[in-house]
């Protein structure tokens, strides 16, 4: 069965797709948006969460919960099957925005699947890494690998421009929409049975 004839029977994905840069001209806000590009005509819903466009306030647990637009916020990460993050290496680290907005949410993002996407220039191994290492002290899957690129040769003037990160993008987002609708598929489920499985803490 193709992805679109099984998107008829399921309801819509729901993709949360985050841009962690706060670079004017970032290229990991462009190659996010093509997979989020990709992902819609794969009949997925997505919500685009730029950091730059709506920065978040330094994580406070003690107040952070608490501020007026936290709510809007977790409603859609509450909302999302699928998260999309997307980070630049640096120092071989995530960026602050990135993990400013994982330290919003742990509970949030328990049995959904993440995929990751980085920009670096030494094949962002480390920060992908870091990615999956949040996503599994969070409950949460990851695809078992992510999509790196360097800016210089993989992106021009706003675009994407080698063919090899095309591609590996279409794998990405191919996978994400198959894996991703099984996991929500099996996420709903648990959520509504009596089951001990890891899911049961959120019912």
């Amino acid at each position: 069965m193709s992805i679109k004839k099984a998107a008829i029977s399921q309801p819509a994905l729901h993709v949360l797709a985050v841009s962690g840069s706060l670079n004017t001209d970032s290229v990991t806000r462009v190659v996010v948006l093509e997979a989020a590009r990709r992902l819609t005509a794969l009949g997925c819903k997505i919500d685009f969460l730029d950091l730059r466009q709506e920065p978040l306030s330094l994580f406070n647990p003690d107040t952070s919960h608490g501020a007026p637009d936290f709510p809007a916020l977790k409603r859609r990460v509450d909302q999302a099957d699928v998260i999309v993050l997307g980070s630049p290496d640096y120092h071989g680290s995530i960026s602050s925005a990135t993990k400013n907005f994982l330290d919003h949410f742990w509970r949030e993002f328990a049995g959904k699947l993440i995929a990751t996407i980085v920009a670096s220039h030494e094949k962002g191994l480390t920060v992908t890494d870091q990615l999956r290492t949040v996503a599994r002290q969070c409950y949460a899957w990851s695809l078992p690998y992510g999509v790196s690129f360097t800016g210089d040769e993989d992106v021009k003037n706003g675009k994407i421009s080698s063919s090899s990160l095309a591609k590996r993008l279409a794998m990405m987002t191919r996978d994400v929409a198959v894996y991703g609708r099984l996991l929500a598929a099996q996420r709903r489920a648990d959520l509504a049975s009596k089951e001990r499985g890891f899911m049961a803490r959120l019912r």
